[in-house]
């Protein structure tokens, strides 16, 4: 039933319209930020994975080309002093020294040579090792018999390359060749090398160099604790004090690739270079920080970008807000006027429902008094034949006394009771039906119940001629409910079927109780069936003629039935005629025992 928007209402809606429009436009702004946000987040990624690939290109070939030149450089001045011992071995001067065993000139001449060749060092050694002349005077008379380089060079034929390890740190790169003369041993002559002016160079770069020979040891390096160890042992020397220390410097720079080693926990790149010199080979680490600089360049000018259109996007939002912060403002005494009131509306709806639900039950019971008093007039017809028939009996046994029979009177006495009993049955079944229902359920027979609706129903029964098949099990069907209630819902059912049958010439209505899952009775009818079928169970729906009834009955009962947990349908039979059908959950004893015992605990 429809009813009419108060004032109060109608100042509700009036003020709440505008909201949904506010969300509605919060939703798309957060949509908007949100997608601008994604864009800014995939422009710098990509961005940034792009700039990192090419600039990272970029130092690589650069390094690639530095490390070119590098071993270049190292094989070009190892091959210009390779060529010197053999040159002094022939030297006529300093054969002469070594026969004659004077050397008064020969300290100066290498002198001389030194300065034309750029080697580090010219030694000239007797057959005993003994350096009889150099270019440090330091080192004159200094017995050499035992260095690697002079006994190589006494038994080579051809200019002999040695590496030695220095006290001081450090390698020493010598050359060294055997002095003869007419098939006799003179004495050595050896050229030291000097490399150490490469590293002295490769220290004034960012990156760091190192040369190892064929058995991977550091000979040459920018860093000094390097040499004379493996390039693994070299690199794990660096290492910062932990790994989880090393693994965050590494990974600090969100825009670094990865990286090739570690050097003091930062990821460099590492690039191999080989030395056609005795299998030697030329390592560089490269950091990535020109890389980092560039990227990170770039993209701090797009973050910028970005940063000044999300600031320029929230101050557009804060004056939005600002202007609906009045709006708010302006709005929210009413608001508060408005709460109190719908405060006062929903008392007052829960006072009304609390009356709605006493006159639903009040309701309930008028239909069953309506349905009572609809009986009362089949159940007086009834009333009627027994007392006309006692009237009779009366006068019979008056008549028998008067001619001394009280023998045939007392059987008058006794039809007499049996016609009261008949009555006191009819008159306690509409007692027992007109009272209200109980408030806690207990087991309700079916089949007694039944019983007890039929036996009200019967005046109406015999007097409309109506037949009545009843299948009943011979095992009693309980369920857990109000026995009243589901008697009124039986006789309304049955109500409606003698009502359904009376423009039938042999009225019929059958009764069948089952039980499987549920309890289920059916009453079927002989009538014209139901047009509506949507509609039958709602509130003052009838097809019967005014004054026959107002529509609450089946209602009512499908009410009744939904309370106790079950349904009640209605279909059109195949045949013709209305079916209805109660279904009410079967009485569990064992669940019924389990729901006591835990009650009581």
């Amino acid at each position: 039933m429809a009813s009419t928007p108060t004032p109060n209402e109608a100042r509700k809606g009036q003020t709440a319209a505008p909201r949904p429009r506010a969300t509605t436009t919060s939703w798309r702004v957060r949509l908007a930020l949100g997608l601008l946000t994604i864009v800014a987040v995939t422009t710098v990624y990509f961005t940034n994975r792009l700039l990192t690939d090419r600039f990272t290109e970029t130092t690589r070939n650069r390094a690639e080309l530095r490390l070119a030149l590098y071993s270049g450089n190292l094989l070009s001045e190892l091959r210009q002093n390779a060529i010197v011992p053999q040159l002094l071995a022939r030297d006529p001067t300093l054969i002469g020294a070594l026969n004659s065993a004077d050397y008064q000139q020969s300290t100066q001449r290498l002198i001389s040579f030194v300065e034309e060749i750029g080697a580090a060092n010219l030694i000239l050694l007797d057959r005993d090792g003994r350096a009889v002349a150099a270019t440090d005077r330091n080192r004159l008379g200094s017995n050499h018999r035992t260095d690697p380089y002079f006994i190589d060079a006494l038994r080579a034929t051809d200019t002999i390359f040695t590496v030695a390890r220095r006290e001081a740190g450090g390698f020493a790169f010598t050359y060294s060749r055997r002095v003869t003369a007419g098939g006799d041993v003179l004495g050595v002559i050896a050229v030291e090398v000097d490399l150490q002016k490469f590293e002295r160079a490769w220290a004034g770069i960012s990156a760091a160099v190192l040369v190892t020979d064929s058995a991977g040891q550091i000979i040459l390096a920018t860093e000094p604790r390097w040499r004379g160890r493996t390039e693994e042992d070299a690199l794990a020397r660096q290492t910062p004090q932990s790994a989880i220390e090393r693994a965050i410097r590494a990974t600090a720079d969100w825009t670094a690739l990865p990286a090739d080693a570690y050097l003091q926990g930062e990821g460099v790149m590492r690039l191999e270079s080989r030395i056609a010199f005795r299998g030697w080979r030329m390592t560089s680490f490269t950091t990535y920080a020109s890389v980092r600089e560039r990227v990170n360049g770039v993209l701090a000018l797009e973050i910028m970008g970005f940063a000044i259109l999300l600031a320029l996007a929230f101050y557009a939002l804060s004056r939005r807000s600002a202007l609906r912060l009045a709006l708010f403002a302006r709005e929210s005494a009413e608001l508060r006027h408005l709460n109190v009131q719908l405060q006062r509306e929903i008392a007052e709806r829960k006072r009304v429902q609390e009356d709605l639900a006493v006159a639903e039950q009040t309701l309930e019971q008028s239909s069953k008094l309506a349905a009572l008093g609809e009986m009362s007039a089949a159940v007086s017809h009834e009333l009627n034949q027994p007392l006309a028939a006692m009237k009779t009996y009366l006068a019979g046994a008056r008549l028998l006394l008067r001619r001394n029979r009280p023998d045939e009177a007392l059987v008058s006495f006794g039809r007499i009771d049996d016609l009261i009993e008949r009555m006191g049955a009819i008159t306690r079944q509409l007692k027992s039906y007109a009272r209200k229902g109980q408030d806690a359920f207990s087991p309700v027979n079916m089949g007694d119940a039944l019983a007890s609706s039929l036996s009200m129903m019967e005046p109406q029964l015999r007097q409309r001629r109506v037949l009545i098949n009843r299948v009943v099990p011979p095992e009693p069907i309980e369920v857990l409910g109000d026995r009243m209630r589901i008697e009124q819902v039986m006789v309304n059912l049955l109500r409606n079927a003698i009502d359904a049958t009376k423009s039938e010439r042999e009225p019929q209505v059958d009764i069948l109780l089952s039980a499987g899952e549920t309890a289920t009775l059916t009453v079927r009818d002989n009538g014209p069936g139901i047009e509506d079928l949507d509609s039958l169970f709602e509130p003052f729906y009838t097809t019967k003629q005014p004054g026959d009834g107002v529509g609450l009955g089946l209602a009512i009962s499908s009410g009744i039935v939904n309370d106790l947990g079950g349904r009640l349908t209605a279909r059109n039979g195949q045949a013709g005629g209305a079916v209805f059908e109660m279904q009410l959950p079967i009485l569990d004893e064992d669940a019924d025992k389990d729901k006591n015992i835990a009650a009581a605990e």
